[in-house]
């Protein structure tokens, strides 16, 4: 039986302010999405996740357009279209999350030895959570060439490190995509942390 929408909402807000409070989502520069029936819940534009609320997610229709029951003037993240190829990938993705988290970022910085697996599996960890993280090539935030990058990457891989930009990783639920999120800024922190050391 499906979660209902109050609950899917909830778990959102809860996991934005966790995410927020604990420094890994910082402004209004992260976004969030979740599947309810034929809709996308994404949250709005300039929205912060320090003070997110349930009326700050607009619904979109499959093909992204806003439905009739979106707040009025609200419009969605302009990095939907990130979103939309996940959902578009598999029917078992049932959320997505997007942060611009510190150590996320600073490993993007470092050559990949391997595109479709950028992160060392240096815990168990993450490839248990979450599974391969492919590297995205930079593109400019919000950008058609960023879209057009990851949809050619998508089915490559199981979560996603957009270069000098930021983690974009999905789940079945929001709780499950925010766990997942976790242990991918965990290994990269542990990641950068052993390199630093001349550990790698």
């Amino acid at each position: 039986m499906e979660i209902k929408l109050e609950e899917k909402l909830k778990s959102a807000v809860w996991a934005a302010r966790s995410l927020f409070e604990r420094g890994k989502a910082t402004g209004s520069s992260a976004n969030m999405s979740f599947r309810h029936g034929d809709r996308i819940y994404i949250t709005c534009s300039g929205s912060c996740f320090g003070t997110l609320e349930a009326r700050d997610f607009v619904p979109l229709t499959m093909d992204g357009r806003i439905c009739p029951e979106a707040e009025p003037g609200t419009k969605p993240s302009k990095e939907w279209p990130l979103h939309l190829t996940l959902f578009e990938k598999s029917s078992e993705i049932g959320a997505v999350i997007h942060v611009h988290s510190l150590y996320s970022v600073l490993w993007s910085f470092v050559p990949a030895a391997a595109q479709e697996d950028c992160i060392p599996d240096h815990t168990p960890y993450l490839r248990m959570k979450l599974g391969s993280v492919g590297l995205i090539p930079y593109e400019k935030p919000g950008s058609p060439a960023l879209f057009e990058a990851f949809r050619e990457r998508a089915e490559k891989s199981d979560g996603f490190l957009l270069k000098n930009h930021g983690p974009v990783v999905p789940g079945k639920t929001i709780m499950d995509a925010f766990y997942c999120l976790e242990e991918l800024e965990e290994s990269a922190h542990i990641a950068w942390e052993l390199r630093r050391a001349g550990l790698d």
